[in-house]
């Protein structure tokens, strides 16, 4: 059988592979974590929705131009 210094001797060979594993593990990991945060980033409108308020304005505003034009012409809406 192993004596005790050859046991510890493995036992701490042991430990420090699984430490460079779990590290390794770690960091691939949180590797993993930014690629995600960057696709979202990149899937994110811009501006937070300007263009879609801007197309709203616009169609606002076209909706009481209509109007008005109805109104010089006198037509009842």
């Amino acid at each position: 059988m192993f004596d005790h210094d050859t046991t510890l001797a493995l036992a701490a060979a042991a430990l420090a592979g699984l430490a460079m594993l779990v590290f390794a593990g770690l960091q691939g990991w949180r590797g993993w974590l930014q690629l995600k945060h960057r696709e979202l980033a990149a899937t994110e409108p811009r501006g937070h929705g300007a263009g879609t308020t801007a197309r709203i304005e616009i169609a606002d505003l076209k909706e009481r131009i209509r109007k008005l034009e109805a109104i010089a012409a006198g037509v009842d809406l």
